[in-house]
């Protein structure tokens, strides 16, 4: 009797083992102030509603294309749920890599009724991304640089200006924005930037510019690095999302200011993988219908200082959870903040990531 209850016993902690791990979703995002809000805004009250579904993060969005391309070679595609940007989603959607899907057959219905493919709306970049978020790649500057003499950089080309604005600078460790900003500040008109950068003439033009601060930049590849260079005191001014200022200034409480001139907005979302199995794919499901319904968007915003995709979301946005501030001022889409902005362009990044990648680590290299 007693091997038989034994025996029983093992078997239920074997199927219990089997199940934890069966119900266990990996969920990729960029690590940071960001994934905390995602955290905060649904994932967290999703496993509270859900206690047989464990979330595993994992912090390699900045790496998602390269590594769900290998996973595929290898026939393991371990990812449940990626955060990507607009570009590298139709990258991926192009290469078969993510799941084409029926954005009102996944996504919930706004309050009202109005179907989630026009509540997105343009935003809808591709068969499959589903948006999550507005954001914007921008400056901080430290506020108390004594070498500034009372000085503050309010203009994009200050970044390239060492004399005035003496320092080491903070530049993400890829093409994207900085050939837009080297072009900006070498002359070329806002709206000539890409066909500028279709030619070599162009993209040897960007880099000359860049040359003129290489010595000065540290590069970085996670969302959370220049915030941390900048409290640091390692640099003086450096790009990052909006989102991770905002946690920056108004969280820390760093002498940290925003140069808002000149951001680049850009969206953010989810893609499923490929080939999941049903099982995994119907808990993917399950969790993007709830994270991307209007009121798990406006719940975002209470932490980070991104603009929900949804526009059924918008009016639900108020203060910060913790802070009790209007985040309305802090968003990248306020008039104040969106005097001067530039409009990413996704699909031209689609169509010469690769080959500007290549040409532009070769050029890091020189």
């Amino acid at each position: 009797m007693k091997l038989k209850t034994a025996i029983l016993a093992g078997t239920a902690l074997a199927f219990a083992s089997t199940a934890a791990v069966a119900e266990d979703m990996t969920v990729v995002s960029w690590g940071g102030a960001y994934q905390a809000s995602q955290k905060n805004a649904y994932a967290d009250p999703y496993m509270e509603a859900n206690p047989d579904i464990n979330i595993i993060w994992d912090e390699s969005s900045n790496e998602a294309v390269a590594k769900l391309r290998a996973m595929n070679e290898a026939g393991n595609v371990t990812w449940d749920l990626v955060d990507v940007v607009a570009s590298d989603a139709m990258r991926l959607c192009d290469e078969g890599l993510a799941m084409e899907i029926d954005h009102d057959e996944v996504l919930a219905a706004a309050p009202d009724g109005t179907s989630a493919s026009d509540d997105f709306g343009d935003l809808i970049v591709s068969d499959c991304f589903i948006p999550q978020i507005v954001y914007s790649t921008t400056f901080g500057y430290r506020s108390d640089v004594e070498a500034w003499g009372g000085k503050e950089p309010d203009d994009i080309c200050d970044v390239f200006d060492l004399e005035a604005f003496p320092g080491k600078r903070s530049l993400e460790k890829r093409p994207i924005n900085n050939m837009e900003w080297a072009l900006l500040c070498d002359g070329v008109a806002k709206e000539d930037v890409y066909d500028v950068l279709e030619t070599d003439e162009g993209i040897d033009r960007a880099f000359a510019k860049l040359d003129s601060i290489k010595d000065s930049v540290v590069w970085w590849s996670a969302g959370a690095e220049t915030p941390q260079l900048l409290a640091d005191g390692e640099v003086v001014i450096g790009s990052t999302y909006n989102g991770r200022l905002f946690a920056l200034i108004e969280e820390q409480k760093q002498p940290v200011k925003m140069l808002w001139d000149a951001q680049v907005f850009d969206l953010d979302g989810w893609i499923i993988p490929t080939g999941l199995p049903d099982d995994r794919l119907a808990m993917v499901k399950d969790f993007v219908k709830f994270a991307t319904d209007t009121q798990r968007l406006a719940d975002q915003a209470k932490y980070i200082s991104y603009g929900p995709a949804r526009k059924s979301s918008a009016p639900l946005v108020g203060q910060h959870a913790d802070l009790g501030i209007d985040m309305a001022p802090h968003m990248p889409t306020d008039p104040e903040n969106a005097k001067n902005t530039f409009l990413y362009n996704y699909e031209w990044w689609a169509d010469y990531r690769d080959d500007l990648d290549a040409k532009f680590q070769a050029w890091l290299a020189q």
